[in-house]
């Protein structure tokens, strides 16, 4: 099936549904958020359930501190990563209002658009910049992008040693999701 969809307000689109995609979702602002390992733990747990209930299939990831990368394809992948996108929001905001996190939702209020009347804080960027893995050297070429981000931002020398990655399941080693390596 093909068909031209788009995330958000962005120029890129999802033109074939169970195609992998390479996306991207930022905090708003490039907060770093995700650095909180309870918050970080919140976006592994939803890629888990997204996983166990067979509605996304996960190939490679990141959790770096503002934005998180992975490659994925689903049936509807538009409408699994706005949910995907959703529910975190919702959770991680909830989830610093109890770890009474005041400045960090101040500035998720702050920064959030203007057009989005219906909230009061906005966790994620609009979109994911999808881009459709188009054969073996893209694929290779986009993993080793998502593996190498902790290490070119000096977080550790080697990727598999960062523990929010799927670096680690490529060398055979169990990581803290399940991706599909055999691609």
């Amino acid at each position: 099936m093909s068909k031209a969809v788009l995330m958000g307000r962005s120029r890129y689109k999802i033109f074939e549904d169970r195609q992998p995609y390479f996306l991207t979702c930022s905090v708003v602002h490039w907060l770093p958020l995700l650095a909180e390992p309870r918050v970080a733990i919140l976006v592994l747990e939803s890629l888990r359930f997204l996983q166990d209930e067979k509605r996304l299939e996960l190939y490679a990831y990141v959790i770096m501190d503002n934005h998180l990368h992975i490659i994925a394809s689903a049936n509807d992948l538009q409408k699994e990563i706005a949910n995907f996108k959703s529910f975190t929001a919702r959770s991680i905001i909830e989830a610093l209002k109890a770890m009474t996190k005041t400045d960090w939702l101040d500035e998720l209020r702050h920064f959030k658009a203007k057009h989005k009347k219906d909230r009061e804080y906005q966790f994620w960027q609009e979109g994911a910049h999808p881009e459709q893995i188009r054969g073996l050297e893209m694929m290779k070429q986009k993993v080793e992008y998502i593996h190498l981000n902790p290490v070119r931002r000096g977080l550790v020398q080697n990727p598999e040693d960062w523990i929010y990655s799927s670096a680690g399941n490529y060398l055979g080693k169990s990581g803290l999701l399940a991706v599909k390596t055999d691609w």
